[in-house]
This record gives C-alpha cells, structure tokens and sequence, in this order.
C-alpha cells in the first residue's frame, strides 16, 4: 500500500512539473481518488473555460495516494472519497467539496429491488452465495469490490460491513467504472458505485427500503453517504485555493448538483 501510494507520488512529481512548465502556462494537479477523478475532470472543464492560462491535470491513483501527493507537493490538490484518519488530518488540510451517495448495484434483469444492510453485508462476507437465499433466482451471486486503499472500499467498510472482512473470492476492480462494467456484463453481479456513475447499464437497488436518490441523500434518510474532499497541504497554492473557491461556490455547486452529487451543506 505505501509503496504504491509512493510510486503514484513520484510518477506525479514529473507530471506536475511538465504541466507547469509547458509554453509557459501555470500549472494545477489534482490526484487521488478514482471515484473524485471524473467529477474532478467536470469540474476542471468548466474552470479551464475562465482560466485559459492554467493549465490542469486529474490524476486518479486512490485516495491515499491523493494524500500523500499534497504531502509530497506531487499534486497542489489530492483527493479523497473517504473522511481522513486521524493521521492524515494532523498533516493535511481537508476541504468539502461534495456529498455522495454509494449505491449497491445490480444487472438490470436482476428481479431483486429491495435489500437490507444486513443483507449487504452477509453477501459481501460470503455468508450468501446464491440470489435464491435473497428471494431472487438459483445463480451464485459475483461480488465486485474495489481494491485496498481505495476510499470507495474504505467507505463501504465502515458503513456496511461492521468490521467483517470482504469475503476472499470477490473479484476486485481498480475504478468504479470497472465496478459498472462488470455489473452490466454480469446478470449474477452486484457491486457498490458512487450514485452519480448509476446509469441505465446498472441499477441502484433500495437499501433498508430507502431507494438511493439526491433527496433521499439531502434528508438524511440514504444510509450510504461519504464525503468527496479535495485536500490541501499548508495554507495551499493560490491557484488551488481558487479552484477550490469556484468549486465550492455557485457555479461550482451548480455543476455538482447537475453531475449526481450533491454540494456541502450550507455553512459546512
């Protein structure tokens, strides 16, 4: 883990340099969390369009890795889809950008509408293996999870499994994009995704019979949301601090809603 988190730091020192070097322009880099990444990427299309001089990279490379690149100075911003620990905190800056709801995916022939966290979790822990102890038909269910050190796995840890260990023949992918690949290829599959990547290839099943949705997410009733956080070290480059402040204010807020997520809260 710390040596990928290392390797990924020191591919972005270089990366960072060429962005800031190249004709001249001032350079920005955002790296880390895969789930943040095609957000980021929404983001940073916007914001090239009012700062045609800076130019932007995104980067994924997971969460931690986001951490350790605004430690190292490989990236001006890292980024994370799952609240830091207590260690991280003490070094880096945390900021809000988005709230996300993780939906629990299936293939869309799948009948199951409808499970319990308890459900969830007993799945992923391999206590079930078959759709028909769900009420759904006699196939062995796929699990798709995500990789260590990925803040999307992280997340789903903390919130479902209850420290249960995800069972050892869950087929892990490295991007949630994968995650929805193998779901929509997979009637048998089931996997966990941000909300704003659910589209008409999956679907979102209702958890604790709350059907995943912004509204649901915004009145507290979703049990499954985590925090998107950009994070800084020190006080921050100024043009991060920039960014940052057109992210978190209404144009920003706007293009957030409008990509699935949701915005901090008001004077969060």
């Amino acid at each position: 883990m710390a040596v990928t988190a290392a390797l990924a730091a020191g591919i972005l020192v270089g990366t960072a340099a060429t962005a800031c070097s190249r004709n001249g322009k001032r350079g920005l880099t955002l790296a880390g969390s895969t789930s943040v990444q095609p957000f980021a990427e929404k983001w940073t299309d916007a914001y090239r369009a009012r700062r045609p001089g800076l130019s932007i990279q995104v980067q994924g490379g997971g969460s931690t890795a986001g951490v350790q690149a605004a430690l190292s100075g490989a990236a001006e911003i890292g980024m994370s889809s799952r609240a830091l620990t207590a260690a991280e905190a003490a070094r880096v800056i945390p900021i809000l950008v988005a709230r996300d709801g993780m939906a629990v995916v299936v293939h869309p022939t799948n009948p199951i509408r409808a499970l319990t966290l308890a459900e969830v979790r007993s799945v992923y822990a391999g206590d079930r293996r078959s759709w028909r102890d769900l009420g759904g038909p006699t196939a062995p269910i796929t699990i798709i999870t995500r990789e260590d050190g990925s803040g999307t796995r992280a997340a789903f840890e903390e919130l479902v499994m209850g420290g249960r260990q995800i069972a050892a023949h869950a087929l892990v992918q490295d991007s949630s994009g994968s995650v929805r690949q193998m779901v929509a290829a997979d009637p048998a599959a089931i996997g966990y995704i941000s909300l704003g990547l659910v589209d008409v290839t999956v679907r979102a099943v209702a958890l604790d019979g709350i059907a995943a949705s912004e509204g649901a997410i915004d009145a507290g009733r979703y049990p499954l949301v985590r925090p998107f956080l950009f994070v800084i070290a020190g006080s921050g480059h100024a043009d991060a601090r920039a960014f940052i402040d057109w992210v978190t204010g209404p144009e920003g807020r706007e293009l957030t809603r409008r990509e699935g997520l949701l915005p901090p809260r008001a004077g969060s």
